[in-house]
C-alpha cells in the first residue's frame, strides 16, 4: 500500500512544524544550543498535541552532526537514520506493551552502553503512566543518575497516574490544546501543498471537531477528502463527524426561545432520524450556547468562541434571548449530558431537556405578568385602605363611640403558630346578627370568577383559599368556611391581598373573616337555637306588665297565658 495518512505524511520534522507549542520548542532550542538539556523529561498533555514527535525531533538535534543547533537539519545520515528508525540509539518504546518490571529492567541494563552511531542515546518511552508501581521504582535509580550519554523522555496523557518520584527526576512540559485558528492555518499550509481544495467553513469545522489535536484534524480531513467528490464542503465534514450543523443549532435555539415545543421536537427528530450522533448534538448545543452567552457578553472578543461562527443568523439570536434563559438552558443540557451516560435511549433525556428549557421560559414569562398583576393589585389594596381609614374617620367625627373599635376588627387575629388558630367568634356573631341572604347570594355568584383572578395573581394565596366557601355576609364582612384549620392561619398571611381582589370583582370592599368548617357548623347551630329561644322572651318584652312581674318575682314563679 503505498498510500499514507496525512498525518504521517506531514508529522512534524523539526520544532518549527510543531504547532502551538512555541513555549516549549522554544526552551528546548534554547537548551540544546547552550547545551544544558536534562538527562530526563516528562512531556504531558492531551493526544495529538506532538509530544512523541517533539520527542523524536530533539533526538535529532541533540545528535545532528550540526550541533548545536536550534533546528535538526534533516539532511545528514543522523538525522535521516533517526527519522527512519535504522539507528538503533534512539529506543521507541510503548510502555502498554511494556509494563512489566522484567522490560524495565532490561532497559536499566543496556543503559550502561555507549551508543554506537550518534552521540546520545535518547529513551522515548510513549504512555508511560501505563507502567506498573513495580516498575516505576525499578526504573528511579536509572531515571535519576544515568550515564551521560542517555537522555530518557516520558510521554503520557495522564501524569496524574505517574508517582511523583518521577516526576521530581524529570523536567516537566505540559502541551496545550492546539488553538482552532492554528490548527486551521496548518492544514491550509498542507492543503496547499496537496493541491486540494477545501472551504474556509469546511476547515473550521474540522477544527472544532479536533478538539485541540493536530493529528485528530488531519485524520478528520483525510476522511472529508475521501467522502467528498471536488472540494470539500461543510457538509462532508459534518457528514463525517456526526456534528451538527450551526443553522440547525440556530433553529433548534430559537423554536424553544419562541416556546413553539413542536418545532423543536420536530428538528431534533429529523436530526435523529438523519444518524446523528444524541451526545455529540447536546455537546454541540452546550458550546453552541456558551458561545452565544460570551459574544452578548463581550461582542468584541469574538476570537473565544469555540463553536459559533459570526453570522447574521447568530447576531439576530444574540439580540433576541436573554442572558438568564441561555444560563438556564446550558445547567438543563448539561444534566442531561450526565443522565445520558446511564441510558440505553438518550433521545428520551434530550426531548425531556428542550422540553423543560421552553416550559421554564413559560413560567417565567407567566411570573413577569403576574408581578405586573400583582402591583396592580397591591395599588387597589392601598386605595382601599385609605378608603377604610377615611370612613373611620367619619365615623369617628359624627360621634359614633359604638362603631370607635371598628378598626381593630380589621386586624389578623392572634396565633400562636402556623397550626393554631384562635376563631373569633364574637366578630362573626356580630356578622351573623348582620347577615343578608342577597349579600352572600352576590359574593356566591361571583366566586368562581374571583378564584380564577386570585390563581393568576398569586398562586400561594390562591391555594389557601380554593376549599373554602362563603358562609354567611354582611355589607362589612364575609364569613368564609375553611375545609382546613390550616389554611386559616396560612390564609391571613395574604389577607390584604384577597380581600383585595374580591372588592375588585364585587366592587365593595369587605373583611374575609375565615372559620373552620367543623367550627362553623356549630356555631351556626349555636345562633339559630339562640334565635329560637329568645323569640318568645322578645314577645313578652313587648307588655311593660310582664316585664315588671319578671322584675318583683323572677322568671321561675310566672307562667304567661293568652
Amino acid at each position: 500500500m503505498s498510500y499514507q495518512a496525512l498525518y504521517r505524511v506531514w508529522r512534524p520534522r523539526s520544532f518549527g512544524d510543531v504547532v502551538g507549542q512555541t513555549h516549549i520548542t522554544r526552551t528546548l532550542q534554547n537548551a540544546i544550543v547552550q547545551e544544558k538539556f536534562s538527562h530526563a523529561y516528562l512531556f504531558s498533555g492531551p493526544r495529538g498535541t506532538g509530544k512523541t514527535s517533539a520527542a523524536k525531533i530533539f533526538a535529532k538535534t541533540i545528535n545532528c552532526e550540526r550541533a548545536p543547533v536550534k533546528e535538526p537539519c534533516n539532511e545528514c545520515a543522523a538525522c535521516r537514520g533517526i527519522q527512519d528508525g535504522s539507528i538503533s540509539d534512539v529506543i521507541e518504546i510503548d510502555a502498554a506493551s511494556n509494563t512489566s518490571v522484567d522490560d524495565i529492567r532490561e532497559i536499566r541494563d543496556k543503559v550502561k552502553y555507549a551508543s554506537s552511531v550518534v552521540p546520545y542515546k535518547v529513551y522515548i518511552i510513549d504512555e508511560v503512566h501505563m507502567i506498573s508501581v513495580n516498575a516505576f521504582n525499578a526504573l528511579l535509580k536509572t531515571l535519576e543518575e544515568p550515564p551521560k550519554h542517555v537522555v530518557f523522555i516520558l510521554a503520557t496523557t495522564e501524569p496524574h497516574k505517574i508517582p511523583l518520584t518521577i516526576i521530581s527526576r524529570c523536567q516537566r512540559f505540559d502541551f496545550k490544546p492546539i488553538s482552532n485558528q492554528a490548527i486551521v492555518e496548518r492544514m491550509q499550509t498542507i492543503l496547499d501543498a496537496e493541491g486540494i481544495s477545501v472551504t474556509t467553513e469546511a476547515l473550521d469545522a474540522v477544527a472544532l471537531a479536533a478538539e485541540g489535536g493536530m493529528r485528530d484534524a488531519l485524520s478528520i480531513l483525510d476522511q472529508a477528502i475521501s467522502y467528498s467528490e471536488d472540494t470539500v464542503q461543510l457538509d462532508d465534514v459534518l457528514a463525517v463527524t456526526g456534528a451538527v450543523s450551526q443553522q440547525l443549532l440556530t433553529d433548534i435555539v430559537k423554536a424553544m426561545h419562541e416556546k413553539n415545543v413542536q418545532e423543536a421536537l420536530k428538528l431534533l427528530d429529523d436530526l435523529i432520524q438523519r444518524g446523528k450522533d444524541p451526545g455529540r448534538f447536546v455537546y454541540d448545543m452546550i458550546y453552541f450556547l456558551r458561545d452565544l452567552l460570551l459574544y452578548k457578553s463581550a461582542p468584541g472578543l469574538e476570537g473565544i468562541l469555540e463553536r459559533a461562527i459570526i453570522d447574521d443568523p447568530f447576531k439576530n439570536l444574540a439580540t433576541e434571548v436573554n442572558d438568564a434563559w441561555i444560563q438556564d438552558a446550558i445547567m438543563q443540557l448539561n444534566q442531561c449530558q450526565q443522565e445520558m451516560k446511564w441510558t440505553n435511549n438518550p433521545k428520551v433525556f434530550i426531548e425531556i431537556a428542550l422540553l423543560t428549557i421552553t416550559n421554564r421560559y413559560q413560567q417565567q414569562d407567566e411570573t413577569s405578568q403576574s408581578a405586573d398583576s400583582e402591583a396592580v393589585m397591591q395599588l387597589t389594596n392601598k386605595l382601599a385602605q385609605l378608603e377604610k381609614q377615611l370612613e373611620n374617620l367619619k365615623e369617628v367625627n359624627g360621634g359614633s363611640q359604638a362603631q370607635a373599635p371598628s378598626e381593630p376588627k380589621r386586624r389578623a387575629p392572634a396565633r400562636a403558630s402556623k397550626n393554631s388558630y384562635k376563631i373569633p367568634y364574637e366578630k362573626i356573631r356580630m356578622v351573623l346578627q348582620e347577615a343578608e341572604k342577597t349579600a352572600l347570594k352576590e359574593v356566591q355568584s361571583q366566586w368562581a370568577a374571583f378564584l380564577n383572578k386570585l390563581k393568576t395573581t398569586n398562586a400561594p394565596a390562591h391555594a389557601t383559599i380554593q376549599d373554602s366557601k362563603p358562609a354567611a355576609a354582611s355589607d362589612k364582612a364575609l364569613v368564609v368556611a375553611f375545609k382546613y384549620e390550616i389554611h386559616c392561619s396560612l390564609f391571613l398571611d395574604n389577607r390584604e391581598l384577597v380581600e383585595s381582589i374580591l372588592a375588585s370583582i364585587i366592587n365593595k370592599q369587605l373583611t374575609i373573616i375565615p372559620i373552620p368548617v367543623k367550627d362553623w357548623k356549630d356555631l351556626r347551630s349555636e345562633y339559630v337555637k339562640k334565635q329560637e329561644q329568645s323569640a318568645p322572651q322578645e314577645e313578652a318584652k313587648e307588655d311593660p306588665l310582664i316585664e315588671e312581674a319578671r322584675k318583683l318575682v323572677g322568671d321561675d314563679l310566672i307562667e304567661i297565658h293568652d
